[in-house]
């Protein structure tokens, strides 16, 4: 990690602050001064003139899991077949939001605690791309209906617009940027159809991709400074709108 990016998260300073600090040799790594574009490893130590600011720790987990049906998304160890306990990590992670029990596909888990809600405000437009399968043809007047929004009188809501596509006679795709409570079921059953199966194929940049259910991988490099580059836009401009969503596999 560059040192400037490392004063900046700890909050001591901004990014260019940090950067005029190790331009006019004032910060240290482990005793020894550094310029302008150092970088640190985990467990180094930082000055600033002889302010201890910190050494860095372990770098965050965060991987993608395809969340098989019947996984709990609870960090619960009580609740039989919790999701942490599924994926048996060797550091304590936590789901960023959650999927149905009866519903499969992409979650991300992390041990970044601050993301995790900045992640999840409704206000913030992240988006959510499902694949859905129904009991009755998809038709065009649905597709148009759920695009919509559809009143949910128990819950006292209408649905934001959203976007919706056909992939097959049964089948469809919906993109959302809020979580109601098994929203997508709601919806479906106040237009008369039944959701037969629901999966979850893309969490704002993050695709399910080809991952099997059951399995979980890292985040690459790429989609990691995505994400974190949506957390920092989130904290920072918290009405701006999320990307039109694109096609995953």
């Amino acid at each position: 990690m560059r040192v400037n990016k490392f004063l900046g998260e700890t909050g001591y300073c901004s990014r260019r602050e940090a950067d005029d600090l190790l331009a006019a040799g004032k910060v240290a790594i482990n005793g020894a001064r550094v310029a302008v574009g150092a970088v640190m490893e985990v467990g180094d130590e930082v000055k600033v003139g002889e302010r201890l600011i910190g050494a860095r720790t372990k770098q965050h987990v965060y991987i993608a899991l395809n969340k098989p049906i019947g996984v709990e998304c609870t960090t619960d160890p009580e609740v039989k077949d919790n999701i942490v306990g599924f994926v048996d990590h060797p550091e304590r992670v936590f789901p960023i939001g959650r999927l149905d029990k009866d519903s499969s596909g992409l979650i991300l888990l992390t041990s970044d605690g601050d993301i995790v809600n900045k992640l999840l405000r409704h206000e913030h437009q992240h988006e959510k791309e499902y694949w859905v399968t129904v009991d009755r043809p998809v038709t065009t007047e649905f597709l148009a209906k759920m695009a919509r929004g559809v009143n949910l009188p128990r819950l006292r809501v209408t649905t934001r617009p959203c976007q919706t596509s056909r992939l097959g006679k049964f089948a469809f795709a919906i993109t959302l940027t809020q979580g109601l409570n098994r929203q997508i079921r709601r919806m479906c059953l106040e237009l008369g159809y039944n959701v037969k199966a629901l999966t979850r194929v893309r969490f704002v940049n993050i695709g399910l991709g080809h991952l099997k259910p059951g399995r979980w991988r890292n985040l690459t490099p790429a989609e990691l400074s995505a994400l974190l580059t949506t957390k920092r836009a989130a904290a920072e401009r918290p009405r701006r709108r999320g990307q039109r969503p694109r096609r995953t596999s």
